[in-house]
């Protein structure tokens, strides 16, 4: 297991090329102190965890790793079907062409989805597939306290979770030593 930088992560699961609505995800506050923890996973793309801590409200710090290389039968029922929310993972327009394209079809689902019967978890993926986002789906999130299931995959991936732990202490040690916290 090789502990990256969580961007790097983050870039691996947007070009991992696995169906963009396949992806889930649990998150919630970290056990042991300051920042987050979250896992993503998509059942060809495998299991991505993440620590991260907003250094300040301009900077994100943290770790992660590839956990599982896909999710199986014991992994799958830790994974939300329908959490309590949706996330997504976007990437910005690389040129004014491709942000007026974006914009355009978001436009053409806001005016779907505000002549029909809908549901807000329907248009936010909608939106989200109209924004060609690389992963979305559905999220299991406590922004106060940690979801079940994130202590069962805590338990699951129990060496990685320690290793992991141990490099994002040396990422808030640094910060903290710098005067940030």
């Amino acid at each position: 297991m090789r502990v990256r930088d969580w961007q790097d992560i983050i870039e691996d699961v947007m070009d991992s090329n696995a169906d963009p609505g396949g992806w889930r995800a649990v998150g919630g506050d970290r056990a042991g102190g300051i920042g987050e923890d979250m896992y993503i996973g998509h059942p060809s793309a495998g299991v991505y965890q993440l620590k991260t801590y907003a250094k300040n409200p301009m900077s994100v710090q943290g770790v992660g790793s590839q956990v599982a290389r896909k999710i199986d039968d014991d992994i799958d029922p830790l994974f939300p079907e329908e959490g309590t929310g949706v996330f997504g993972v976007q990437q910005g327009p690389e040129d004014e062409d491709e942000a007026k394209e974006k914009a355009k079809n978001l436009e053409t689902v806001l005016e779907t989805h505000a002549d029909a019967p809908t549901t807000p978890r329907a248009l936010v993926e909608d939106m989200l597939d109209a924004m060609d986002s690389p992963a979305y789906g559905p999220m299991e999130y406590d922004q106060y306290d940690r979801p079940d299931r994130m202590d069962d995959l805590t338990d699951t991936f129990e060496e990685a979770e320690e290793l992991l732990e141990a490099e994002f202490e040396d990422v808030i040690e640094e910060d903290v030593e710098r005067g940030f916290y």
